[in-house]
């Protein structure tokens, strides 16, 4: 059985440049982005794209990859803080805050087949309900709150402010609280649907 062996310190930072140049890629120009152009933005030759990715569908999953296992990471942080509610909140927070990431979901579906992508989205999945347990344990959130909602959620405060032409980059925050304000127990009214099966 061979074992894989680590990338060297130029490898890891041309890796993290590629990485970050085909997102910006990715965001302005979607699918049809030509690696040629990526590998122009990141300063590095074609030919070492493809040793990295040797498909743009292998491009395409090692972004979806990075980006849900950084938010796992920020999220398996936040379940050691004291104060349960504000660490679900920042998880909200580092999920919709688009001025550290480009606006990518277009591309989950993309690597939505390959087995890694799949195995860290459920991790996350499985801190996401984490933090949802400690914050209803905590009195943080309404009881009737499951992380199903909560992911389901994740990813409104961009969404509606896509519909605003030339939008504030700050302006989702404003949707986060709304709905951390609808999350909080204090007024809260019976819900009029269960909530729905988990992710």
């Amino acid at each position: 059985m061979t074992t894989s062996r680590p990338l060297r310190a130029d490898a890891v930072r041309n890796r993290a440049l590629l990485l970050a140049a085909a997102a910006d890629e990715f965001a302005e120009h979607g699918l049809d982005a030509s690696v040629a152009d990526i590998a122009r933005r990141a300063g590095i030759g074609k030919g070492t794209v493809f040793r990295h990715f040797p498909t743009k569908d292998d491009l395409i999953a090692a972004i979806v990859l990075d980006r849900i296992e950084a938010l796992g990471a920020i999220g398996e942080r936040l379940l050691h803080s004291e104060d349960a509610g504000a660490a679900l909140l920042e998880f909200l927070a580092a999920a919709g805050d688009q001025r550290r990431q480009r606006d990518l979901s277009f591309l989950q579906e993309a690597g939505d087949a390959l087995p890694e992508v799949v195995q860290a989205r459920t991790r996350m999945f499985q801190t996401i309900n984490a933090l949802v347990d400690r914050a209803r344990e905590h009195g943080a959130i309404r009881r009737d709150i499951t992380g199903t909602d909560v992911i389901l959620l994740m990813c409104a405060p961009n969404y509606v402010t896509s519909y605003v032409p030339g939008a504030s980059p700050d302006l989702w925050q404003r949707y986060l609280a709304i709905i951390f304000d609808g999350l909080r127990p204090e007024g809260a009214h019976t819900l009029p649907q269960p909530p729905p099966d988990a992710l």
